[in-house]
């Protein structure tokens, strides 16, 4: 059962860290990137936003796959569409291995930890909701010396439901929503709206966005620009 008070964590981007793919990226063909003018962090970007753009549509379509299918399907694409006329011979199939290992050694972000366990020793039971592969999700908490039952972490390709979608959101909200209503904590603005629309309360940290574009998305009940500073003020209201 549930504890009485609960928060719900995305994870890649929120807690998890982008610094190990695009250093992977860096190290693997950064300097041929920049000889075409090519940022690799840019580049690392953009991958990840039409990766989960082409993600999302297939999900909406009833056709899901995995992310990382959808993210490693489209990297020629990525690189043709940033100007190289001949992606696959720019970079072989061995440098997209080596970027997609450095992709599953992402590592916590600075005040992750400090995040989770005020919120743990305030009484918070803690989950984690990803679009990710539960494995690699479980290896991030490890490697930061947390951790997380597996009956807390819920993937997105148990349902076959990407978010935003919002029944995505329903079935943990539904199991949590018994006492104190449930947070959602996110560092993507889009995330933590589509939750909050179905019930989660709402606590935004803009580490990663910086602009949170409040006539877009609203404003949360909780917005903070550190982790540590998100769960404090989630614990001051609650």
């Amino acid at each position: 059962m549930p504890g009485n008070k609960n928060v719900v964590f995305d994870v890649v981007g929120t807690l998890a860290r982008y610094d190990e793919l695009y250093d992977g990226i860096d190290a693997r063909i950064g300097d041929r990137l920049r000889k075409e003018g090519i940022k690799p962090s840019l580049l690392g970007y953009t991958w990840i936003e039409v990766a989960e753009r082409e993600y999302t549509y297939l999900s909406m379509a009833g056709a899901y796959k995995p992310f990382d299918t959808a993210f490693e399907a489209v990297f020629y694409r990525i690189l043709f569409s940033a100007g190289i006329q001949d992606p696959h011979t720019f970079a072989s199939a061995e440098d997209l291995a080596f970027i997609m290992a450095a992709n599953n050694k992402m590592r916590f972000r600075d005040g992750a930890v400090q995040c989770i366990s005020r919120l743990r020793d305030a009484g918070f039971t803690v989950w984690a909701m990803t679009a990710a592969d539960k494995g690699r999700v479980r290896g991030y908490f490890e490697e930061a010396g947390l951790d997380l039952p597996l009956e807390n972490l819920v993937s997105s390709d148990d349902t076959g439901i990407a978010k935003p979608t919002l029944s995505g959101y329903l079935p943990l909200f539904e199991q949590l929503n018994q006492g104190e209503r449930p947070w959602f904590a996110a560092a993507h603005k889009w995330d933590v709206s589509a939750a909050n629309r179905i019930g989660y309360r709402g606590a935004y940290c803009s580490l990663l966005e910086h602009n949170p574009l409040p006539d877009l998305f609203g404003t949360m009940e909780a917005e903070e620009p550190t982790l540590p500073a998100l769960a404090d003020r989630i614990i001051d209201l609650t």
